[in-house]
């Protein structure tokens, strides 16, 4: 130590040991804890640490226990082979039954309307009756054009009067001429004279010509004065029932093409027609000849068969349907127009399809599938469905026929796993 660390470092006093046989006043003394509370301690800090271990034990017991379940139920659940049900697979028949509503209608539908003006003077026929073709349905009255025809026929006698004056004029200046001609010859007729002759002739032939077409235009006219005059005889224009009249003895008709009064409705009901809108998936393989079935609710137990006639054969754009007629033969009028009814078609297929139980069908987030039994073990395989009949359906792709599919299969079968066909009757696919 220099001399600059001495003179700055204070002066620390020199401490001097007490006597041992003096108490040192500046340190505290220490109790001493009896031996009993010691032991207390002990046994304590003991029991904790044997409940902790106990309480570790049992835990790890259970837990091992329960897992030595787990894996004796999955081994279980592994080794054993599930007893299941099956259906066959069968391929769909060559055609294909589909039924749409529909409403029947006449074959032929006329609404009849008056063509000569007058007053109803007989009426034939109400509501319901059966007319054939021909048949007076009513009778109108028209004093006016029995004149108007009676006129027409006086100025025809006089036009055809006329015809043969002028055709008398022509033959006598035909004979005229005939006989001046030669005489101009030869110099003794003057050739003015001869040119008179001539041309009285042809204005004779004119004459002529004009009366015989005032004759044909008055022909005409009384044979439009005729048809008017049939006009008054409503006749029925085919074989029919009459469904609607709005006219009655008295009652004023009057005759035009565009506001004439409205007689009668008449329509035929030996052959009904039906139209029906099948749509796109069924539309093809739609064509004359398909054969059809009417059956109405309020007639059971009786079907009334037809054929498709005609089809638009092109498919309505907002819809996506084929617009089909189907006649249906209504000899005996059990069928009435109107009736609401349920038509069967049976269409030829023209892809062809399987029919695979509803109960079979899987669906899950893979989409739609069934379980098929090959060799004992289930397979599954994705399907389209095509139609669905309630308890079958119908399918595209994805089976085959004659493939056993798993009817209602447990929610833990696997693809792979082994499975056992249970013995019984088998599945009928209606």
């Amino acid at each position: 130590m220099n001399k600059l660390e001495r003179s700055r470092a204070p002066d620390k006093p020199v401490e001097s040991s007490p006597p041992p046989d003096v108490p040192d006043s500046r340190k505290p003394e220490i109790a001493a804890p009896p031996a009993g509370g010691m032991r207390g301690g002990h046994f304590f800090a003991l029991g904790v640490a044997v409940l902790l271990f106990g309480a570790l034990a049992v835990g790890f017991w259970r837990h091992y226990t329960l897992h030595a379940q787990v894996m004796a139920t999955a081994e279980q659940r592994r080794d054993s082979v599930p007893s299941v049900r099956v259906a066959a697979v069968r391929a769909s028949g060559s055609t294909m039954s589909v039924t749409w509503p529909g409403t029947t209608e006449a074959f032929a539908q006329a609404n009849i309307y008056a063509r000569a003006s007058g007053y109803i003077s007989k009426r034939n026929v109400d509501i319901g009756s059966k007319v054939k073709a021909g048949d007076l349905l009513v009778e109108i009255t028209a004093p006016e054009v029995d004149h108007q025809i009676a006129q027409a026929q006086g100025t025809l006698a006089q036009l055809e009067a006329a015809s043969q004056q002028a055709k008398a004029n022509r033959d006598l200046a035909q004979v005229t001429w005939d006989r001046d001609a030669p005489l101009v010859k030869e110099g003794w007729v003057t050739k003015q004279q001869g040119d008179t002759d001539r041309l009285n002739l042809e204005a004779r032939e004119a004459a002529v010509a004009v009366a015989q077409a005032n004759v044909v235009a008055q022909e005409a006219q009384l044979k439009v004065l005729n048809q008017q005059k049939d006009y008054q005889s409503v006749v029925a224009p085919f074989d029919g029932v009459i469904t609607q009249r709005n006219v009655d003895i008295g009652s004023l008709v009057q005759a035009d093409a565009t506001s004439g009064t409205f007689l009668f409705t008449l329509m035929h009901s030996d052959v009904l027609r039906i139209q029906l809108y099948v749509p796109q998936d069924e539309a093809f393989g739609v064509a004359p000849g398909v054969d059809a079935v009417v059956r109405v609710p309020e007639i059971p137990g009786r079907d009334f068969p037809g054929t498709v006639t005609r089809i638009a054969d092109a498919l309505q754009p907002g819809t996506r349907t084929l617009l089909t007629e189907i006649d249906v033969p209504n000899p005996d009028r059990a069928l009435t127009p109107g009736i609401y009814c349920n038509v069967e078609l049976k269409i030829p297929r023209k892809t062809p399809s399987l029919i695979v139980p509803s109960d079979a069908v899987i669906f899950n987030g893979a989409g739609l599938s069934v379980a098929v039994v090959e060799n004992g073990v289930a397979r599954f395989h994705k399907i389209t469905v095509a139609r669905d009949f309630g308890t079958t359906v119908e399918v595209t792709d994805g089976v085959k026929d004659g493939d056993e599919v798993i009817l209602n299969p447990a929610v833990n079968l696997t693809d792979g796993q082994k499975v056992e066909i249970r013995q019984g009757p088998p599945a009928q696919l209606s």
